[in-house]
C-alpha cells in the first residue's frame, strides 16, 4: 500500500466504502462503472467504461487487497473501492521456459508467483492456478504458454466446476450483492 493512502487513513479513518464502482474482468482488465451503468445491470454483463490511464491502474495495482471477507477492494486514499470480479480476485500472465524450468507467472497487478499449489480446468475449459497469492484464471492470450507448462510436467491439471471456487478459495464475485444481501 503506498504510503499516502496509510496516510490518508490515518487522518480520515471513518470513510464509508463504495461498492459497484469497480470491476475486474477476465482479462485483467479494469472498469469505473458509474451510476447510469450500475443501473443498466451487472458486472460483467455491463462492464463499464475500460480504465486506460496508466498511472491510475499501476497506483490501483499497488493498493489492491482483500478484506477479512475475502471481498476484494482498491484502497483509494481513506476510501475502500470494492471490486466486482468477473471471474477469480487475479489474472495470471504465464510464459513457459521449457522443460528445463518452471513456466514464469505474474500478476495482472505484476506480482510475481513463486509457487504453484494447485491446477485447475473447469467445464469451460479455462485454467486456473492457485498460488501463494490465491487462484487465478490464466490469461486467454496466454493458454499456449500454459498448455506447454502441461505438457511438460509442470502441472497436472484437476477438474472442477467455476461456480465451486469463490467458496474454496474465500474470494466474493459480488461485494455490493454480499452487501444489499446483508
Amino acid at each position: 500500500m503506498d504510503d499516502i493512502v496509510r496516510a490518508a487513513l490515518k487522518k480520515w479513518p471513518n470513510v464509508p466504502a463504495c461498492r459497484g464502482w469497480l470491476a475486474l474482468d477476465a482479462r485483467g482488465q479494469w472498469y469505473m462503472r458509474d451510476e447510469r451503468t450500475q443501473a443498466a445491470g451487472p458486472f460483467p454483463r455491463v462492464k463499464g467504461s475500460l480504465i486506460t490511464h496508466d498511472k491510475l491502474r499501476e497506483f490501483i495495482h499497488r493498493n489492491y487487497e482483500a478484506d477479512e471477507r475475502g471481498q476484494w477492494y482498491f484502497q483509494n486514499g481513506p476510501q475502500r473501492v470494492y471490486v466486482e470480479l468477473e471471474c477469480t480476485p487475479w489474472v495470471w500472465r504465464v510464459r513457459s521456459h521449457g522443460s528445463e524450468r518452471p513456466p514464469s507467472i505474474t500478476s495482472h497487478t505484476g506480482l510475481a508467483v513463486t509457487q504453484v499449489r494447485d491446477c485447475l480446468l473447469d467445464e469451460a475449459g479455462r485454467l486456473y492456478l492457485a498460488t501463494e497469492l490465491g487462484v487465478g484464471l490464466v490469461h486467454s492470450q496466454d493458454m499456449h504458454d500454459a498448455s506447454q507448462a502441461i505438457e511438460d510436467g509442470w502441472w497436472q491439471p484437476r477438474e472442477v466446476r467455476s461456480a465451486e471456487l469463490p467458496e474454496r478459495y474465500g474470494y466474493v464475485l459480488s461485494p455490493q450483492a454480499a452487501a444489499a444481501q446483508a
